[in-house]
């Protein structure tokens, strides 16, 4: 019962992400009843797999929303932004249920349980709104006859239809997947009374060959019922793939019964007895039907045939349909079908299990690596190839173990819709989100590690970046402003930039704050680029009154050292009136890179291959000289044995590694090029936060340590020295865009 217990959990958890997704296309497209279903569906799923978990509070709260999604279904409410608010509070609570019960918890507690009440009383106020009356969890145990007294009681008098006959055959998987036959029976049962029911045992095996993981019953039941064919089918929506489900309406003809008892893969005449038993046929009936099967088979009346199909048109079940609604029905079909089959296939795996299949392989790469120097100092040519395709299989893995924790981002971004809505109504702004390269793919880590810092830009662009609509208007801006999240890959990196069309950040009132707080010095001169990253200071920001929701600059140094824990950086520009852009630099993965090995002295550094551009020869340059020129372009570069004061004599020939990071090249001159390196990322340790131009270890084949080179933070230091030899008597900030480790 826990692992049924967990994944239902975890697939309530998808399930209502859908919703809210839903939820807030429900606003902008009202007419949408493929949405509208889907919604529906989800909460009708919850609530089901409530019922086999047997969580009542679940199933009553999400029995309440159910049955206004119900009522927008039927065209019995309009979308309103009231109810779709309501619907999304509705959402939230429902998420707040299901931590309840991953809690193991009893029930919700008191103040959950408040709002869970008042919620239920506003979904009483829309249901009475169009007078209906709110009905019974699923889990009640009132009759079609409670309910016929009820509407009696109430002046409306009884209102009892003939029994509808329901036959299903469960499948084989349905124990399997955590469901239980007899709940659904029971959930029938909250819609009417059953009058008689037959268990079909047919398929069941003998018991030496009988699996107890396999479910091989049917039933056969007759339903008194006020409810519609389709409320009867939604019972079954948690299991509909995996059952064989046939429903005959009331007042059936005998000839459906015989066509019924016909295709179902039981003996003729004990399905026969079977509806007799249960109550849906007479023995006469039976009896006369299955004599007379073949009475009019072949016999039609001419002047009953449909007319020929006109241009468009095709004949289905001898009626005329046109041909566009046939096409998109098959389309349609084809779709769900590929949706089925795609998660056929998935298999879901605990993130523990992924992460120390990682370390492992990160074992397995250093291990290679050993193995593949012993090889080559023996010099056993056999030795050496074994070595080398053993080292590309290694590649191999490593490449496919990290695949495995390649997540898109989109899903990420789209949590976002949610608070733009949520954030400009409370505001009054009208703002339109954005979202791009929701497909860019990077480490599942770094996604969940990413998301509070995104939060953040995202909340301040809201606040602060987009201005009233009345102050856009008179700027001549369209009344919707637009906040923009972009991803892509570059350079071995993901970039993420928040954009927003408002106000940008005013340089004066950035500068004048900065005096202020002692941040930078009277008399001092600072790009434009340095001005607006100081808003990434400790505790800066320029608004006069701090919002509930965000200050831009308050909390921004969090932001910051949030993303450099990443191995990332993070970069602002701006433009004063027209908007301003994050721009965010993060590490495809924080497990294993491909590296370029290089050394300087007895020293062994790694540079990720995928900043490394070219390798050229550094010759007849004065050693006081600190750039060069490459085919007409100057190329500031630095000597990695002053930066790390590397003892000893520089070897008469040296190369610079031309590198390349946020569109800047710089060079990195070392002593040797040791050839491509499969690099296992270890962290520097607490002793070493600080360490500016390192941004982490490796283990070679040797058993020796390797630092990894912090490409950014080179770069960055690289035009930064260039920049005071050309303009020494300005005084220059450290810039706060790149990590300082």
């Amino acid at each position: 019962m826990d692992e049924i217990t967990s994944v239902f959990i975890q697939e309530s958890r998808e399930q209502l992400a859908e919703m809210e997704s839903g939820l807030l296309r429900l606003e902008q497209t009202p007419d949408d009843m493929d949405n509208i279903n889907g919604i529906f569906r989800a909460a009708h799923t919850i609530k089901g797999g409530a019922g086999v978990v047997e969580c009542g509070f679940i199933v009553a709260f999400t029995h309440r929303v159910e049955n206004i999604l119900d009522s927008l279904r039927n065209d019995e409410l309009a979308v309103t932004p009231p109810l779709a608010t309501l619907l999304l509070e509705c959402c939230d609570h429902m998420i707040s249920l299901i931590d309840v019960l991953a809690a193991d918890a009893e029930a919700p507690d008191a103040a959950l349980k408040a709002r869970g009440d008042a919620l239920t009383e506003q979904l009483k106020v829309f249901i009475d709104s169009i007078g209906q009356k709110d009905a019974e969890p699923a889990d009640s145990k009132m009759t079609v006859h409670d309910a016929a007294i009820e509407v009696e009681s109430s002046g409306g008098g009884i209102v009892l239809t003939d029994s509808w006959h329901i036959s299903v055959r469960f499948g084989e998987n349905v124990l399997r997947g955590g469901m239980d036959p007899l709940s659904f029976i029971r959930y029938l049962a909250s819609l009417g009374e059953i009058l008689g029911m037959e268990t079909i045992t047919d398929a069941m095996p003998a018991a030496a060959s009988m699996d107890p993981e396999s479910c091989y019953i049917g039933f056969e039941i007759q339903l008194q019922t006020r409810s519609s064919k389709a409320d009867i089918e939604r019972v079954f929506d948690f299991v509909r793939d995996d059952c064989d489900l046939r429903i005959l309406p009331p007042n059936s003809k005998l000839s459906e019964y015989i066509k019924h008892i016909q295709e179902l893969p039981e003996d003729t005449m004990r399905l026969g007895e079977i509806l007799v038993r249960c109550g849906a046929l007479t023995q006469a009936e039976v009896d006369q039907g299955l004599c007379n099967q073949k009475v009019t088979a072949d016999t039609t009346d001419a002047d009953s045939e449909a007319p020929p199909p006109q241009l468009g048109e095709i004949l289905v079940d001898n009626k005329v349909v046109h041909k566009e609604i046939v096409d998109a029905a098959i389309n349609k079909q084809a779709q769900v079908s590929d949706k089925k089959a795609k998660e056929a296939r998935l298999v879901r795996v605990q993130a523990d299990k992924l992460d120390q299949l990682i370390d492992l392989v990160g074992e397995l790469v250093i291990a290679g690596a050993s193995a593949n120097l012993l090889a080559q100092k023996s010099k056993q040519t056999d030795l050496v190839e074994a070595t080398s395709v053993l080292s590309r299989l290694v590649e191999n893995i490593r490449d496919s173990a990290l695949q495995l924790r390649m997540v898109q981002i989109g899903d990420t971004f789209t949590r976002f819709n949610r608070v733009v809505r949520d954030v400009s109504k409370e505001l009054g702004k009208e703002i339109e989100l954005v979202i791009s390269g929701a497909e860019t793919e990077l480490d599942k880590t770094v996604v969940e590690k990413i998301g509070d810092p995104l939060m953040h830009l995202v909340r301040n662009s809201l606040d602060h970046g987009i201005e009233p609509t009345a102050l856009r208007l008179e700027r001549g801006k369209p009344a919707c402003g637009t906040v923009t999240l972009n991803a892509y890959h570059d350079s071995g990196s993901i970039v993420i930039q928040i954009s927003d069309d408002g106000g940008g950040l005013n340089k004066e009132k950035i500068t004048a704050k900065a005096l202020e707080r002692g941040v930078i010095q009277p008399g001092e001169t600072l790009t434009d680029a340095e001005v607006v990253n100081l808003i990434f200071e400790p505790g800066f920001s320029t608004v006069e009154k701090v919002s509930n929701l965000s200050g831009r600059g308050v909390g921004m140094d969090v932001v910051r050292r949030n993303i450099q824990s990443l191995r990332g950086a993070v970069d602002v520009t701006s433009v004063e009136g027209e908007g301003a852009t994050f721009t965010i630099r993060l590490p495809l993965t924080l497990a294993i890179i491909d590296g370029f090995l290089v050394g300087v002295g007895k020293a062994a550094y790694v540079i990720p291959l995928d900043t490394v551009v070219e390798c050229i020869e550094l010759k007849n340059l004065p050693s006081d000289r600190n750039f060069m020129n490459l085919r007409g372009e100057a190329l500031p570069f630095i000597r990695l044995r002053e930066l790390f004061e590397v003892p000893g004599e520089c070897p008469p020939r040296e190369s610079i590694v031309v590198v390349q990071f946020a569109g800047q090249r710089a060079g990195i001159v070392v002593d040797q090029l040791m050839g491509e390196f499969q690099t296992v990322i270890k962290p520097l340790g607490v002793m070493f936060p600080h360490l500016r131009g390192i941004g982490g270890s490796t283990i070679l084949g040797s058993g020796e340590v390797a630092l990894i080179l912090d490409v950014a933070a080179l770069v960055l230091t690289v035009s930064q020295n260039e920049e005071r030899k050309m303009f020494p008597g300005r005084n220059h900030q450290p810039s706060t865009a790149l990590p300082n480790n």
